[in-house]
């Protein structure tokens, strides 16, 4: 292996060792070329957070209580997470999906929107807002990715940091992922968006990174598979908890 390679594959064997990564975002290319990958997948520690399914309603990528009865907070839990408009397929880890969406449909861009959010306001952890996007016309135009953390020196304040590609290598990808491990607080992702592989059949990749994550904490993933050609996408859900 290139060092490329070997980094992507270092990178996929620590997130299978992380113990809780919280929500992730891959997005790339399969290993035939063929389909662009958006993966997104959810985790959590506490009930409040486990009582969480993904459903997809009208094209659209939601998170939605198991158990209405045991919902505490909706505000930071329950949102769409996949959205698509006029070609751009969004994936975020929280109500900026929609604000994203807004600014797209508006002429705006994904940064417009963005320098207008901060991070999520849950003290001590301040999880970072993640997201990723993909503007698909006759072949992928451009995929970026962003995240908004808090400031070390003043967590009052959000740091914004985006990342744009051109294409991705068959079989490989960026992942971005809101911690960098389990903690109490949790410790804020750190650095670039990081390769990784994927490989294998694309209507399986989803299944593939569900196993790799760890079985105590991992709640929902969706798998978003958009066809490089036509822009056409169909997206598969795996749930942990049935309503």
């Amino acid at each position: 292996m290139n060092p490329f390679q070997e980094a992507a594959a270092e990178n996929l064997r620590r997130l299978s060792a992380n113990p809780y990564p919280g929500r992730g975002i891959v997005l790339g290319l399969s290993e035939d070329g063929r389909t662009l990958v958006q993966l997104y997948w959810i985790m959590g520690r506490s009930e409040n957070s486990r009582n969480r399914r993904f459903v997809e309603e009208d094209g659209v990528l939601r998170t939605r209580p198991v158990d209405l009865s045991k919902v505490a907070d909706p505000s930071l839990i329950i949102y769409a997470a996949m959205r698509e408009v006029g070609g751009h397929f969004i994936v975020t880890n929280g109500d900026q999906t929609d604000t994203i969406s807004d600014a797209i449909a508006a002429g705006g861009s994904y940064v417009d929107a963005l320098r207008t959010r901060e991070h999520e306001p849950d003290a001590p952890n301040w999880t970072p807002r993640i997201s990723g996007g993909m503007e698909v016309r006759r072949g992928l135009q451009r995929a970026w990715m962003a995240i908004i953390k808090a400031d070390p020196a003043a967590p009052n304040r959000s740091v914004r940091e985006f990342f744009e590609y051109t294409e991705f290598s068959a079989g490989y990808g960026v992942c971005l992922t809101t911690y960098e491990g389990d903690g109490d607080p949790l410790p804020s992702y750190v650095g670039e968006p990081r390769p990784v592989p994927l490989t294998g059949d694309a209507a399986r990749l989803g299944q593939t990174y569900w196993d790799l994550l760890d079985g105590n904490n991992r709640i929902s993933l969706a798998a978003r598979l958009i066809d490089l050609a036509g822009g056409g996408s169909r997206t598969t859900i795996i749930n942990r908890f049935a309503p």
